[in-house]
């Protein structure tokens, strides 16, 4: 299985997140890992692509927006989404991750998981305890839906 994942980060926690997540996807599959500012042009043949960035000011980065804004017509292609914020409420702290989501869907994507968010302590991080495991899990989860 090609399996694409896409990512903004700020800080590190998201790249770290995205690469928890593709660890869980195991060996068997061919991953590729890329920062969103290096993410071109998406490859039509990829069976998955998982898409992610830190929540800013309520939503997605600028550099995932833009990213999604240009993403070509996914008919039918598998999709995720993740993000990294606060652990409060979602009307609070917002969420990249929904934006993302109904952004690939727009496109044609067809999610194969909620959209999930991980944790940050502070603004700048690090990662709330244990959620680098959560990605790995999750990543396995992805893997076992597509």
């Amino acid at each position: 299985m090609k399996i694409l994942v896409v990512y903004d980060s700020k800080y590190g926690n998201t790249e770290q997140i995205a690469r928890s997540i593709a660890t869980g996807f195991g060996p068997t599959h061919q991953v590729v890992v890329e920062p969103v500012t290096a993410a071109e042009e998406v490859d039509p043949t990829v069976d998955l692509m998982v898409v992610g960035g830190p929540t800013q000011a309520h939503g997605a980065s600028p550099a995932i927006k833009q990213f999604l804004d240009r993403l070509p017509n996914l008919p039918g292609t598998k999709v995720a989404a993740f993000d990294t914020r606060y652990d409060k409420p979602g009307w609070l702290t917002g969420s990249a991750s929904g934006k993302i989501v109904s952004t690939l869907k727009a496109h044609g994507g067809r999610p194969i998981a909620p959209a999930e968010s991980f944790f940050i302590v502070h603004g700048e991080g690090p990662l709330a305890a244990g959620e680098e495991d959560r990605a790995v899990a999750w990543g396995a989860t992805l893997v076992g839906r597509a």
